[in-house]
């Protein structure tokens, strides 16, 4: 009996001895954790119920004022403008833009060879590799009125268009395609890579067309990859700011100002920081919501 308790209590020692050990070697990594992404969202909580300016006493003598910066918020049209114009440009973009392109990319390449796959996919993938801000650059200068577009329709007798004042949504949004829609070629590839050609092939033997293959087949298979994809493109949308403020600045007329480039602009133009942050919260709670419902659904199709 003594030797069986003993041997008990060895068998916690060394379990207690390896938490220890593990808990060790993560350390580092809780610690990064804490300090850049736990710290600033305890902050970001923090400073959007207060009156903190860069400029004047509220710089000196932070305020808390409860929830005057969501009234204000609320009650603000370019707030509400703001919120539209993130909507149109995430559906845009994201959802009918990256998402669908890149499915329809990885569907032409599925069947090619393999140096069709080669070159088309470093052709894609450059788009997404090249920094944001290179990528705004590259548009401002072929959307400009004497940029390369502008160049290419003069060829065929069209006038110049200055596509940055009278389609700047389009414009952006079709920068924001261009540079993100290899990570959802990417995504699909290896989904559909993985879905058993057997069944197409039984599918094609009792007579399914091309798009009841692509219906009740293709799609259905990798539903777990388009909810993933979906969410993460989704939320890599919303944060969106250097590329839209690069080229067109939120104009012209706001008609651009998503609200990452609303919250820019009255944290650090106007100086209110604690409205920025309030506004940066909101936009980090849209977020959050779309990872619950994306949770939600994963669940349910467990289930």
């Amino acid at each position: 009996m003594k030797q069986k308790w003993n041997t008990q209590g060895k068998k916690k020692s060394s379990n207690k001895r390896k938490w220890l050990q593990a808990l060790i070697f993560l350390l580092p990594s809780l610690l990064l954790l804490g300090i850049f992404f736990a710290g600033p969202i305890i902050m970001t909580f923090y400073f959007a119920f207060t009156d903190m300016s860069l400029t004047g006493a509220s710089a000196q003598n932070i305020q808390y004022v409860g929830f005057q910066n969501f009234t204000n918020m609320f009650q603000d049209p370019s707030f509400k403008t703001s919120f539209m114009k993130t909507m149109v440009f995430l559906l845009m973009s994201a959802i009918l833009g990256q998402q669908v392109l890149g499915f329809i990319l990885a569907m032409l390449m599925r069947e090619k060879n393999a140096t069709v796959r080669r070159i088309t996919g470093t052709a894609v993938i450059a788009g997404w590799v090249t920094p944001e801000i290179i990528c705004a650059f590259a548009f401002v200068t072929f959307f400009s009125d004497n940029g390369t577009l502008n160049h290419l329709l003069n060829i065929f007798n069209f006038g110049p268009v200055s596509w940055l004042y009278t389609f700047p949504m389009a414009a952006v949004v079709i920068a924001n395609i261009w540079h993100g829609t290899a990570y959802s070629m990417m995504m699909f590839q290896a989904a559909l890579d993985g879905v058993p050609k057997e069944i197409h092939e039984a599918a094609m033997v009792d007579g399914a067309g091309r798009w009841q293959r692509l219906w009740r087949i293709t799609i259905p298979s990798i539903k777990n990859t388009i909810s993933t994809n979906l969410v993460v493109i989704t939320l890599g949308t919303l944060g969106v700011f250097s590329l839209i403020y690069t080229m067109t600045g939120g104009g012209p007329a706001n008609s651009t100002s998503t609200m990452p480039v609303f919250m820019y602009k009255q944290a650090f133009v106007n100086y209110q920081l604690g409205y920025g942050t309030a506004i940066s919260l909101i936009l980090l709670l849209i977020g959050i919501t779309f990872s619950l419902l994306y949770i939600k659904f994963l669940k349910t199709d467990q289930e």
